[in-house]
Formats: C-alpha cells, sequence, structure tokens
C-alpha cells in the first residue's frame, strides 16, 4: 500500500523529483487497476480540498507515464499558491483529498462561529499546537472553532502575534471553502464570516448587560 504521504507537488517554478521509490509505490496501489474504482470519483472541474493546501480545483484526471510506468493521477491546482499537485487516485482519499462540503454541513459549520469563543486552560504552546492540528485537517467546522477562539475582542485587542496568524490562516481556509460552496470571491466569504463573528459579540454583549426594571 502506498504510504500516506507518497504523493507528488509539482510548483510553478520547479517539480519536486520522483524518485523510483515513489513512482513504484505508486504503481502497486494503482496497477491492478485499469480504472481505480471509487464511489464518487474526481472529475476534472471540481472543487476540492487538501488538507496541507486549502481549496484547490481539478484540472484533469487520467492515466499518465511516469519513469516507465503507466499511473492514474489527479491534477489539482491552487490559484493562490499557483501549485499544482499531482496525487495518484488510489491513494488520494488516504491522502485527506475530499470535495468541498455541502451547503448543509458547511451551514452547520459556520453556526459554530456563533457561539462564544471558548478558551483552554492549557499553556499556550499547547493550545496553539491544538489550533495547528484542526487547521490541518481543513474540516471546516474545525476552522469556524479556531476563527470563534482565535477571534480578537471588538477593539483588536488581547490577541498575540501567534494568536493573529493562527486565526488568519483559519480564516483563509474557510474563507476559500465557503466561497466554493457558496459561488462567492473569497472576499465576499472573508465579510460574511466576519460579519457573523461580529453579530455573535453583540448579542453576547447584550446578554451581559445587567436587566434594568422599571419602577
Amino acid at each position: 500500500m502506498l504510504p500516506k504521504r507518497q504523493w507528488f507537488e509539482v510548483s510553478s517554478v520547479a517539480a519536486t523529483p520522483m524518485t523510483a521509490a515513489m513512482v513504484t509505490a505508486a504503481l502497486v496501489a494503482t496497477a491492478a487497476k485499469i480504472k481505480p474504482q471509487d464511489a464518487k470519483p474526481f472529475r476534472k472541474g471540481d472543487a476540492v480540498v487538501y488538507p496541507a493546501h486549502g481549496v484547490g480545483h481539478v484540472d484533469r484526471v487520467g492515466f499518465e507515464e511516469i519513469a516507465g510506468h503507466r499511473l492514474h493521477l489527479i491534477h489539482i491546482s491552487f490559484q493562490d499558491s499557483r501549485m499544482t499537485l499531482r496525487v495518484p487516485t488510489a491513494q488520494a482519499r488516504a491522502a485527506g483529498l475530499r470535495k468541498v462540503a455541502s451547503h448543509a454541513a458547511m451551514a452547520t459549520a459556520l453556526d459554530a462561529l456563533k457561539g462564544p469563543p471558548r478558551i483552554s486552560r492549557h499553556m499556550w504552546a499547547k493550545r496553539s499546537e491544538e489550533y495547528l492540528a484542526k487547521i490541518h485537517t481543513s474540516n471546516p467546522a474545525a476552522l469556524a472553532e479556531v476563527v470563534r477562539d482565535l477571534q480578537a475582542s471588538g477593539d483588536g485587542s488581547g490577541s498575540s502575534y501567534s494568536q493573529r496568524n493562527l486565526f488568519e490562516l483559519a480564516l483563509e481556509r474557510l474563507a476559500g471553502e465557503v466561497a466554493a460552496v457558496n459561488r462567492i470571491t473569497r472576499t465576499d466569504a472573508v465579510a460574511l464570516i466576519n460579519q457573523t463573528l461580529v453579530q455573535a459579540r453583540a448579542r453576547g454583549a447584550m446578554a451581559d448587560q445587567p436587566a434594568c426594571f422599571g419602577v
């Protein structure tokens, strides 16, 4: 079986060299399959999510000759980073590649933004590892939780440099998928997420105000 991280990356500048071992491993995973079976196969034009890079688009799917071997590969391009991945079809699911979330799943994920931030009692080093692990899943619900928990206060205070970096990374990943699901620009997706956070903070502030009773 092909190890989890045996796939190939090609940047806009230069390709990462493919070793004979990498090609052989991919060949073993696909050699017995004329056409890899998948209940929901990836097709050209699909918007997909790759955990390490976020949302990309499938440019083509098909067989290629690499180092004398015929492999079935998925080409995925990422517009923001101007990078292309080639992922063996037989290993795509194991590598974490998936299609973008459904409208219902995304709506459920965004509901997490409406709750109050949850602050762990762990030291920041431990918390930052936990947040980064969530970001690397590229799961929209997990990303929404990170965005909610690391948002700065209304006046922009209370946020460290490392916290802002993790917040912005989670926001970027979440906005990318929101944009793909709703067919809007990433700028509009960021605005939608920020608006949801602002409204949640406003509701929280109102709930914290003491009740006033007329005499």
